[in-house]
C-alpha cells in the first residue's frame, strides 16, 4: 500500500508521513523477574500544523483469553527532526514559531539528509511514575532507530537507566521493540508488538 502524504502536511514531517495516523494490536512486554504479560497498544501519530508529530500510546493487559483485562500504561511524546533551530523557529517557551515555516520545502527537507541517506530525529517521551525520557537517532524511509541521550526521574521514581526502540513498517504493519536498562539489569528485551493502522471513526471507541 502507497504511503498516503497529506496535503496540508508540514514539510519537515514527509519523512515521519507513513506513520501518521492511529494503530492498533497486541504484543507482549516483560522484564528481569517480572512475568511475561500479553498486552493490547493504541498509538497514535498526530499532526497539528506545527514541525513535530504528537505521540500517545495507551496500553492494556489482556487475559489468558485475550480479553482487556485492565489499564496497564500511558505515555505521550513529541517527535522531530533534529537539526539546528532558527530565530523564525519554534521557542523558547511559549513563543511562537514565524508564519512562514524555516523548513518550507521538499528541497529544504532533502538538505537535512545524513550521511547515511536518512534523516537525524529528536523524541521526547513522558511516562507515569516521574519518567522523561530524550531520544536521538534516525528516520530513514520506513524505519526509526532510537537510543536514549537522557533520562530524567523525579525523586522517587523506579529506576530506568537508558532504552533503545525500534518502529519499522513491514507489510503495512508497524513493528516496534523496546529495550530498556533499569532496575539494576543490563540493556534488554523489555516489549514488542505488531499494530495495524485503524479507521479515524474507530479511533474514537
Amino acid at each position: 500500500m502507497p504511503i498516503e502524504i497529506p496535503s496540508d502536511l508540514t514539510p519537515e514531517l514527509v519523512p515521519f508521513a507513513w506513520l501518521l495516523g492511529t494503530w492498533e494490536g497486541n504484543g507482549f512486554m516483560g522484564y528481569g523477574d517480572a512475568e511475561q504479560r500479553a498486552f493490547r497498544q493504541r498509538v497514535t501519530f498526530e499532526q497539528t500544523g506545527l514541525p513535530f508529530l504528537v505521540y500517545r500510546a495507551r496500553t492494556t493487559l489482556l487475559d489468558d483469553e485475550g480479553e482487556p483485562q485492565r489499564e496497564a500504561t500511558y505515555e505521550q511524546g513529541l517527535w522531530e527532526l533534529a537539526r539546528p533551530r532558527e530565530d523564525g523557529d519554534i521557542g523558547p517557551g511559549m513563543l511562537p514559531p514565524d508564519p512562514v515555516p524555516v523548513v518550507a520545502s521538499a528541497e529544504d527537507v532533502e538538505k537535512l539528509r545524513n550521511a547515511d541517506g536518512g534523516f537525524d530525529i529528536s523524541v521526547s517521551i513522558t511516562q507515569p511514575g516521574g519518567v522523561a525520557e530524550l531520544y536521538l537517532g534516525q528516520i530513514k524511509g520506513p524505519r526509526v532507530e532510537l537510543t536514549t541521550d537522557a533520562v530524567i526521574r523525579a525523586q522517587g521514581a523506579k529506576e530506568y537507566v537508558s532504552g533503545t526502540r525500534l518502529y519499522g513498517l513491514v507489510n503495512n504493519h508497524l513493528m516496534w521493540a523496546w529495550d530498556m536498562a533499569a532496575e539494576g539489569h543490563e540493556l534488554a528485551t523489555h516489549a514488542s508488538a505488531e499494530l495495524t493502522k485503524i479507521d479515524p471513526a474507530e479511533s474514537q471507541q
